[in-house]
Order: structure tokens, then C-alpha cells, then sequence
């Protein structure tokens, strides 16, 4: 088992000692008194074993790569890497964590976009700890957890015309990447990142990055 170095801002835990099967758990939130609070929580629960902690996305997205965990619990609003930057960078991945988003930004519209980008569950930080931990376990056996939701809310935005592949690429150019920086990062040519990002202006009907950013804030 690697551990995350301090730079990274991303902490491994050491993992137990139990024979009996447990759910593996990575977190990330942006608060030091959510961390600290879920790592109290989960240790408390034989039924969990809490792997990693981070307090971006990006961080979160290094973690999958270096960690072996069942469920993300990770925050929607974060710097480096929001709960969108996790879900949609995850999307492609066969053997990605399965993904609770636990926030206080509650809405019927941050619930469907969970749901649409391949989320498990969407908890409210006003819930009890109990919800939250069953929610954890309910997820690790295969369920889906989400309130009532509107479910045309769910395909009503523009983005819902993208692919993965270009909701991976809208992604990282909110976080300000250039175009040469995402095909270092996805091993691609530059031109198949100009052409991702071509289909994106045409799909959404904008002009230039910037409008293609800021209909991807907004959804």
C-alpha cells in the first residue's frame, strides 16, 4: 500500500487489521472539520474502513490511481476539483469508486446533476450521521440513494448532448487547463483535444471557452 505524499495534500490511512470483509472508503472535502468529523464517524463503525482523505478533487482523482477503495465520499463544492471534476473524470473508469455526494449545497438540481454524472447517492450534511452511514452501506451493496427527484430535471441540461469524453475535456477546461496540458494528461494527441473541443462549441452553441465554461458552471 502507497501512501499520498504530504505535498499532495491527500493522507493515507493505515488500513485494518480485521479478517472480516469491511467497505473501503476514500473522502474528499474541502473542510478540515468534515474530514475530521467522517474520519471519527467511519472509525466508529466496524463496518468501515476509512483509506484516504483529501481535500480537492484532483487530490481525489490521485487517490483512485494510488488507493484500493469501495465508495467515495466526497463534497460538491471544492477548490482544484469540484464534486462535477471528480464524477466527471471518473465516468470512464471500470473500476472506479462508487461515489456518495455528502453537501450542504441542497437542491433538487445538485441531486439530478449527481445522478446524471453517475453518482450512487446524495446525502444533505443536515442529515443524521445514521443516514449517512446507511447510505454508505446501501451503496456498497449495489443500491442507488437519492431523494425524490424530477427526473426531466436530469437530461434538461445542455451538457446532456455531451459524451464522456467531452464532458471529461469541458471539465478540465474549467479547471483551466490548456489544450496541449489535457492531452498530456489523457495521453492524446493535441489535435483529438481540438477536435473534442470543437464538438463542445457546436453542441452547446458557444463561441470560445469561455461561454463553453460558463454553461458548464451553471449545470
Amino acid at each position: 500500500m502507497h501512501k499520498v505524499s504530504e505535498s499532495l495534500r491527500c493522507v493515507g490511512i493505515r488500513m485494518s487489521k480485521k479478517e472480516t470483509p469491511i467497505i473501503r472508503v476514500g473522502i474528499a472535502d474541502k473542510s478540515p472539520l468534515v474530514q475530521a468529523g467522517l474520519k471519527q464517524l467511519l472509525s466508529d463503525d466496524e463496518r468501515f474502513n476509512l483509506v484516504v482523505t483529501c481535500a480537492d478533487g484532483e487530490r481525489f482523482i490521485e487517490a483512485v490511481d494510488r488507493f484500493d477503495f469501495d465508495i467515495g465520499i466526497i463534497g460538491w463544492i471544492m477548490p482544484n476539483g469540484d464534486g462535477k471534476f471528480i464524477m466527471d473524470h471518473l465516468q470512464n473508469r471500470t473500476d472506479a469508486p462508487k461515489i456518495i455526494v455528502y453537501t450542504g449545497h441542497e437542491n433538487d438540481s445538485t441531486a439530478a446533476h449527481v445522478m446524471a454524472r453517475g453518482g450512487a447517492a446524495f446525502v444533505s450534511k443536515s442529515s443524521t450521521p445514521e443516514t449517512l452511514l446507511n447510505t454508505a452501506a446501501n451503496v456498497a451493496d449495489g443500491q442507488m440513494v437519492f431523494p425524490y427527484l424530477d427526473v426531466r430535471k436530469i437530461n434538461s441540461s445542455p451538457l446532456a448532448t455531451l459524451t464522456k469524453k467531452e464532458i471529461e475535456v469541458l471539465s478540465s477546461l474549467a479547471m483551466g487547463r490548456t489544450n496541449k496540458e489535457i492531452a498530456r494528461e489523457k495521453d492524446v494527441s493535441q489535435n483529438t483535444i481540438k477536435f473534442h473541443v470543437r464538438n463542445i462549441y457546436e453542441k452547446l452553441s458557444v463561441r470560445n471557452r469561455g461561454e463553453a465554461i460558463a454553461l458548464y458552471l451553471k449545470s
